[in-house]
């Protein structure tokens, strides 16, 4: 592969930033470049490229998910400290305050590796620590990380597998939580041929023949949708039909249920068509005449809108029975929204009004591990808990009053009164899931509606409780309230 030119890929960064930004200031962008060029000056990647290719494709990232001006820049300086003779003072000394700041947090995260459990450990706490300082940094290291997967293929093996494995495992679990679909997504994907080499290429064998198949039926459904929706008054801004080709892992999994068990055939939404509106009554006007044009399934019908999910997700959800019995899935939402699914907490960046400033409930999350993990002083429960807490799959039920609560999967009703509160937890006695009572220790899913009874003469919480329970604060808490009783 020819040499990419550090010039050619510059400009092709201004060009972008000018498209979206045409009043900001490029010139400390340019002192930026020339800083980093120089500081990186003989060093070469493995793929032959000059060095300083790689900052300068981690800020293009960086403009494409439409962050700051200041992250642009950290992105175009992040290995500076840790790979050349200038430092964290340097970069302070001639690009201020705020860039230094999001330059020391990516340094220190640099050395995150799957080498020793005692340092892994520990680098993920800084991780956390740095996240909960600010956000931008676990930005920049998606950026960085998803153009270090880009160029894997020059690296040996068990060095693939181990930066793969971990993008897998960590990062992109940690992007779905922020909200950013469009990093999750390539995170995973650019992972996936490397930690499971067989079942990508089974993946990649299938998709085509059935991709083509889908995209001609939903091409005529789309051509009817619209014309409807426009004759009732609808203002399409967009109504394409978005394919799952890009999402390779996501399908990977969702075939491997046990209930699909690796058919083709039984996943609906393999494409999907997506319809822009303007405004939110016109999402649930456009739901209500494709209900009226076809018949829905009637458990696929969600309303995200209403009721977001934990990291900030809106949309509307349907599938229906179309005209030759086939069921197309169709996502309602308008632009905002949209941009939000595609880019979660990075979207806060692109609206002016916001100047940067984030969803305080989206990220409540870091703060709250930041917390939990000071109390975790063995690392490896420390690692045991994070991956049961963080790393794993999620659910989202509701408090009565339609507060989302965020908990992994196979969480219980014990789970669900600690994350609220502690005294809550600590004098349940009995919970009703949906209006029905319920055992304490039984599995909860998305969207139930939970409500604990709690008895103020019940003095702490029961010792089997920590077998059931699935969150690791859950069984902090119960511990801690055990201790203290036998203090008492």
């Amino acid at each position: 592969m020819k040499p990419r030119d550090p010039k050619q890929e510059f400009e092709k960064l201004v060009e972008i930033i000018k498209d979206k930004h045409p009043d900001w200031d490029l010139d400390m962008l340019n002192l930026a470049y020339e800083f980093a060029k120089d500081a990186h000056e003989g060093q070469k990647r493995k793929s032959g490229n000059d060095y300083i290719i790689h900052p300068v494709m981690t800020a293009q990232f960086l403009t494409e998910l439409g962050m700051d001006l200041k992250t642009i820049i950290a992105g175009l300086l992040h290995d500076v400290p840790e790979d050349t003779e200038l430092t964290i003072d340097d970069v302070k000394k001639n690009f201020g305050k705020e860039v230094a700041s999001l330059v020391a947090g990516i340094t220190k995260l640099g050395t995150l590796k799957y080498r020793g459990m005692e340092r892994y450990a520990e680098n993920l706490r800084k991780m956390f620590v740095a996240m909960s300082n600010d956000i931008r940094v676990i930005i920049i290291k998606f950026a960085d990380r998803i153009h270090n997967l880009e160029t894997l293929e020059y690296l040996p093996e068990d060095k693939q597998t181990r930066i793969a494995t971990e993008s897998l495992e960590i990062y992109a679990p940690i992007a779905d939580r922020l909200g950013i679909a469009k990093i999750k997504g390539e995170l995973e994907d650019l992972s996936f041929k490397y930690v499971y080499p067989k079942e990508y290429k089974w993946i990649k064998e299938i998709i085509p023949k059935k991709y083509k198949e889908k995209e001609r039926y939903l091409e005529k459904v789309r051509k009817k949708v619209s014309k409807n929706l426009l004759k009732n008054g609808i203002a399409l801004e967009n109504i394409a039909i978005q394919g799952r080709t890009k999402h390779l892992y996501s399908l990977y999994k969702k075939l491997i249920r046990p209930t699909i068990n690796r058919d083709l055939s039984k996943v609906y939404d393999l494409i999907a068509l997506r319809i822009i509106v303007p405004n939110v009554a016109d999402c649930y006007s456009a739901l209500g005449i494709l209900h009226n044009m076809y018949k829905p399934v009637p458990s696929k019908v969600k309303d995200y809108i209403a009721q977001p999910k934990p990291n900030g997700y809106q949309s509307l959800h349907t599938a229906v029975f179309s005209d030759n019995g086939e069921i197309a899935e169709f996502q309602i939402r308008t632009q905002n929204m949209h941009d939000e699914a595609e880019f979660g907490i990075a979207a806060h960046w692109n609206y002016k009004e916001n100047k940067g400033e984030i969803n305080k409930s989206s990220t409540k999350w870091i703060k709250e591990l930041v917390q939990w993990q000071k109390k975790i002083q063995d690392n490896e429960q420390f690692l045991r808990d994070i991956k049961l807490d963080i790393f794993q799959n999620r659910i989202f039920v509701f408090t009565p009053t339609g507060d989302v609560i965020d908990l992994p999967d196979g969480s219980t009703p014990i789970d669900f009164a600690y994350h609220v509160h502690s005294g809550i937890g600590n004098q349940c006695v009995a919970a009703k899931v949906n209006d029905q009572m319920v055992s304490l220790n039984s599995k909860l899913k998305s969207g139930d509606i939970i409500e604990i009874t709690t008895d103020k003469n019940r003095k702490s919480p029961s010792i089997d409780w920590i077998e059931s329970v699935k969150t690791s604060m859950a069984k902090t808490k119960i511990k801690a309230a055990l201790n203290k009783l036998k203090k008492q």
